[in-house]
């Protein structure tokens, strides 16, 4: 079996070259490598279709690292929903041309499921202090105990000194940090923030299963969100849900699931706003059977 799959990159002049690996084997010697330099390593764990969301994640961690391991792995134990899944869109071709634009200090680690899974495809169970039954975990059910697992394994084959997060998965980001203090983890957790397209909706890669006319009307997800931080503090929570589930009766391509405002730190809903506190809004919406969701700070 070939150690280490090479790319040479196909834009002219550039000296440097992509590494791929297609398994932890063939990674595990440059790692090696890379712990007796004693050089750091940031770590941006994907699911592919990567977009720039994904490359900011990247660049971020290539300024604050030795080098960079980018994972491309779609997690099945993170779908509550097989359908879900089965059509989550898998583009490595195309994430693998996009990431030409690094040096050889960015690796792409692109595991076997033995890899990440060698008893089988079997989630562990996480308590995480009760914010995983909050908003996510209300409607997906085992969702953060695939996302637990997946990192234990990540975590423990690579052992990264930071990793990378962006905050539109802001609750995901917190149970992040919550594992790694469950587990014990020598790594630093740093969220990211959450880049645009133009009209505003959080970059995505289910974004690239929207229709034109989905994607126009997906523009009052943060429409609605910049009005809450808008009138936050002005307006009580129940007026503010009430105005976005309005907002939402009217779309006739956008179906709210929940809106919820929260404690960042807990995520509990807002009860009453203290000032020591911060809040985001949080939303989750489908456009057809694609499933949408964002957030904003407040305060």
């Amino acid at each position: 079996m070939q150690i280490e799959q090479i790319i040479l990159s196909l834009q002219p002049n550039r000296k440097s070259y992509m590494r791929v690996f297609n398994n932890f084997n063939a990674i595990k010697e440059t790692l090696t490598s890379i712990n007796e330099e004693e050089a750091t390593i940031g770590f941006v764990p994907t699911m592919g279709a990567l977009h720039e969301g994904h490359l900011s994640l990247i660049k971020t961690a290539y300024a604050e690292n030795d080098y960079v391991i980018v994972s491309i792995f779609i997690n099945p134990t993170q779908f509550n929903n097989r359908e879900d899944f089965d059509a989550y869109p898998r583009t490595v071709d195309q994430d693998l041309k996009l990431l030409e634009q690094f040096d050889n200090n960015v690796l792409t680690f692109i595991p076997l499921v033995e890899d990440i899974y060698p008893n089988g495809i079997v989630s562990q169970h996480f308590d995480y202090g009760g914010i995983e039954n909050q908003m996510e975990g209300k409607f997906r059910p085992g969702h953060f105990d695939g996302v637990g697992t997946v990192l234990t394994s990540f975590f423990t084959l690579l052992k990264p000194n930071n990793a990378y997060f962006g905050e539109k998965d802001f609750q995901q980001l917190q149970i992040v940090k919550k594992l790694v203090q469950i587990q014990k983890f020598d790594v630093n957790i740093i969220g990211c923030p959450i880049l645009r397209e133009a009209s505003g909706l959080a970059m995505s890669s289910r974004n690239k299963r929207l229709s034109d006319s989905q994607l126009q009307e997906s523009r009052l997800i943060f429409k609605v969100l910049k009005y809450v931080k808008e009138h936050f503090g002005t307006k009580n929570d129940n007026e503010l849900l009430q105005e976005v589930q309005n907002a939402f009766k009217n779309n006739s391509e956008l179906t709210l699931e929940y809106f919820e405002i929260a404690d960042e730190s807990t995520l509990r809903p807002l009860q009453k706003i203290e000032n020591n506190k911060k809040y985001r809004a949080f939303i989750a919406a489908f456009a057809g059977e694609v499933r949408l969701i964002d957030n904003i700070a407040l305060n």
